[in-house]
């Protein structure tokens, strides 16, 4: 996986982004700040459907204004989505969407939730998302999430009454929460998970409403808002010399994969919430209004408080350690609370505050970023005491080892103990991939069958160390995660995770095979070790009626981390086939069948993620005319490799390179998805573009986004508006409106099977206005929706072609869909010499 390097255009951007993996360390003022918090018992949940949708600036303001425990619930990973920095799409976009939602909790304070919903792209109705999702299921991980987070409000991002007027997705998100409100409550409702928590009844439920739910300021200005409280959320924050809006934009900005980085915004900024449910507020601006957030909503707390909220009077920014006694005093009577909730969230805050004051450092790094069941790992922990406290490390235990390791030794001030541990890694230790990826999903749900898993962000870190301390006294135990600290010359000190992999791993080269005729190709699988001393075999398993050779290969690999690669060589069948081919390694008669793939990005920690290895092969009955393709990136999209896998030669061509002189080669020129937006600098070169298509050229132009403008930014050579319109449902009837146009015929004939299989979408983004220069080739729509025809236009411009095409082509090729394939080399040949005289 390529390793992409990220510039953020604020400094503390780019220092929250170069930091994401290594472990937080607290100044004066955000011990301050964790203090402040310690004393708020109060819980917001925030809930919504998708990666980008959780509005920053109120989980901020209720995070670091409010103090209350903030949680952001969204339904989905935003799997569905297009990705803007590079090829990841579906599972493994999800798993980098993930990691975003983490690093913007990590800024705005809050914390993150999911429920087992798999975002399977637009919906136009709850009603159809909610039968894909299976409402029983998600709505059961939303009742899930209120009985553990317990939150007393939850904060709707999008309103339940405008089913079919927005994202079906959206207003499911909110529906559900107007159910679950309910139903949290209710012992007869999802009752096995009451064997793992309680039963919950949040106090109310609120609507972030604001002035586009009304269509201008002017018409939300004049509506009656006696049932809206209003928040300044710009307010500032000495303690960290920003506004809540700065903070919030900050946090949007790790949402670079969606283009969400911009810049901060200052100032006075009013934010709305309407009551839908619960106890009426009374007149009261206070979102808690009748809520106990003091330390005397528990049995035990008044005396805790009163300890703790003399550490926030009279905080000491210079020593925070002077506060050591109080704090160790409230730790103790906290351990006797009956509350179990309270007791569990607070004892781990005050832990974090104790570590802080005294400036503890514990660390356990591995010698290696990732090991194999059954291997040895070397470990190097640190512990430092950097205070005058008196502390001792009495013990420690890995969570390897069935018995702790003693040790009981003082721990002088700022005077380094280290030690080295060797542990073998369990044989049946759970790999640290993603765990809602272990089972083969359905198109709408994530298969999670271990209740204490669902909703979690990650999967827990099986290898860790608990530190025993005694410390002025009190016995605390601190635990740390294994991680891998190591150095670059030109990055300095980074973190990554540790973690568990397989004793091997193989992959193959690409995920589709295109076999345009039947002679065979040789596909190439690479096998990584995941351990040293890797020797077996690795053999295909394949379609019945296609033809693998040799039968298996021997491998031999000295190396953990080095790989050996194979080549087989594959025949299609005479006629069009399709299937799966998947690389089995064999060790000592075990089988493995997962690909090992690594994702590397800066803002986000290194993740690496198990997907079973299979590719798709596909025999296809297509011709093509013209041999020479340029292709200008959009956002990432896997056409151009698509497009070579059908014996194209695809040239990537940067926008600076655009000329008459470096097109004149080209028999086509395509544009990626959302080009214009992606290479702003396009809007320069466009006179050459359609130079090209003047002179004889072919210039197809994949779905852009350019409605704010009417399309005018596509400067496309006739008259030509972009709209939403869009046909989510992949499998909606296909009405040819001039089934004689060359393009439908030459050189592939284009009938109804050629639409069978597409996945996600027919495509999006038609224009909905165009000139009468262009013929419309294709009608579809979404039921009850009207027809659209602008997914396919085609215009004469001087000698050569102008097409539009809002088709999913970027998620058909990926898919192996033939008819794609077969349609967008018809596209690809238009105006060839052989190719009949096209007709506007």
């Amino acid at each position: 996986m390529r390793q992409i390097k990220l510039c953020l255009l604020l400094l503390l951007g780019t220092i929250v982004s170069l930091h994401a993996q290594q472990p937080k360390k607290l100044n004066s003022s955000e011990i301050y700040e964790a203090v402040q918090k310690l004393n708020v018992l109060g819980s917001v949940l925030y809930i919504a459907a998708h990666p980008d949708d959780e509005n920053t600036r109120l989980i901020s303001y209720m995070s670091n204004e409010v103090k209350a425990r903030t949680a952001y619930l969204s339904l989905t990973r935003g799997d569905g989505g297009q990705n803007l920095i590079g090829p990841e799409i579906r599972e493994l976009l999800g798993v980098i969407r993930t990691q975003e939602l983490l690093a913007a909790r990590r800024v705005d304070g809050g914390e993150q939730r999911f429920t087992r919903a798999n975002d399977f792209g637009y919906s136009k109705h709850p009603d159809e998302t909610l039968k894909i999702w299976n409402k029983d299921e998600v709505l059961s991980d939303v009742v899930w999430a209120i009985r553990e987070f317990k939150p007393d409000i939850i904060i709707n991002r999008f309103d339940h009454r405008r089913a079919g007027r927005t994202h079906g997705h959206h207003t499911s998100s909110a529906m559900l929460s107007m159910e679950a409100f309910d139903l949290a409550n209710d012992p007869s409702k999802y009752a096995s998970q009451l064997k793992l928590t309680e039963t919950w009844q949040p106090k109310r439920l609120f609507y972030n409403t604001s002035w586009w739910r009304y269509g201008s300021r002017e018409a939300f200005d004049k509506i009656d808002k006696s049932n809206m409280l209003k928040f300044d959320i710009g307010v500032y924050y000495p303690t960290k010399g920003m506004s809540n809006n700065e903070v919030a934009a900050l946090a949007s900005s790790q949402h670079l994969c969606q283009g969400f980085g911009r810049l901060t915004t200052r100032g006075t900024q009013d934010e709305y919430i309407e009551f839908l449910k619960g106890e009426p507020l009374k007149d009261s601006n206070d979102v808690f209004s009748g809520i106990d957030t003091s330390w005397n909503r528990i049995e035990g707390g008044q005396d805790i408080g009163n300890i703790l909220n003399a550490v926030e009077k009279k905080f000491n920014f210079v020593n925070p350690a002077a506060h050591l006694p109080q704090l160790l005093e409230a730790y103790k009577l906290l351990q006797n609370v009956k509350d179990n909730h309270w007791r569990t969230i607070k004892t781990k805050e005050l832990k974090a505050i104790i570590e802080a004051c005294t400036g503890l450092y514990l660390e356990v790094s591995a010698n290696t970023a990732h090991a194999s069941p059954n291997s040895t790992v070397s470990l190097q922990m640190e512990a430092l005491n950097r205070s005058s406290a008196k502390i001792s490390l009495e013990s420690y235990k890995l969570s390897t080892l069935e018995n702790g390791i003693s040790k009981t030794m003082i721990m002088p001030e700022n005077q380094r103990l280290s030690f080295e541990e060797g542990i073998t890694i369990p044989k049946n230790i759970v790999y640290t991939t993603p765990y809602w990826l272990n089972k083969k999903s359905t198109l709408g749900m994530y298969h999670v069958e271990q209740q204490e898993l669902i909703g979690l962000p990650e999967t827990p870190r099986a290898v860790f160390v608990d530190f025993n301390l005694n410390i002025e006294g009190t016995p605390i135990t601190i635990t740390k995660p294994v991680v891998y600290r190591y150095s670059e010359p030109d990055k300095g000190e980074l973190y990554r995770p540790f973690e568990i992999i397989p004793a091997v791993s193989a992959s193959i080269s690409d995920k589709v095979f295109i076999f345009e005729s039947d002679q065979q190709k040789e596909i190439e699988v690479i096998v990584k070790a995941g351990r040293d001393a890797v020797e077996g075999y690795v053999q295909m398993a394949y379609p019945n009626d296609w033809s693998v050779y040799p039968e298996k290969q021997k491998i031999e690999i000295v190396n953990k981390g080095d790989i050996q690669k194979v080549v087989f060589t594959v025949i299609p069948p005479k006629d069009q086939s399709e299937g799966l081919i998947t690389p089995m390694v064999n060790l000592n008669g075990e089988f493995y069948t997962d690909e090992l793939v690594e994702i590397d990005y800066s803002h986000i920690p290194y993740q690496t993620v198990l997907i079973p290895s299979e590719s798709k092969v596909v025999r296809l009955d297509i011709k093509k005319h013209g041999n020479n393709i340029g292709y200008i990136e959009g956002a990432g999209d896997a056409v151009p490799e698509s497009l070579r896998q059908i014996g194209y030669n695809v040239t990537i061509i940067k926008p600076e390179q655009i000329s008459p002189e470096n097109l004149v080669n080209f028999d086509a020129i395509v544009l990626g998805i959302r080009a214009y937006k992606v290479n702003p600098e396009l809007k320069f070169k466009q006179k050459d573009l359609l130079s090209f298509v003047d002179q004889g050229g072919n210039l197809i132009v994949q779905y852009n986004k350019s409605i704010r403008r009417g399309g005018k930014d596509l400067q496309a050579p006739h008259g030509l508006k972009i709209s939403y319109d869009r046909v989510t449902n992949e499998n909606a009837e296909v009405r040819f409106l001039e089934p004689d146009h060359p393009l439908l015929n030459f050189p592939n004939k284009i009938t109804q099977k050629d639409f069978e299989g597409w996945v996600q979408e027919r495509g999006l983004y038609f224009p909905h206005e165009w000139s009468q220069d262009y013929t419309a080739l294709l009608s579809m729509n979404d039921n009850g929706e009207t027809p659209k025809n602008g997914s396919l236009l085609v215009t004469r411009y001087g000698k050569g072609y102008y097409i539009y095409t809002g088709l999913s082509f970027f998620r058909e090729f990926p898919a192996g869909v033939s008819g794609a394939y077969r349609l967008f080399v018809n596209l690809l040949s238009a105006g060839k010499e052989d190719t009949p005289k096209l007709k506007n």
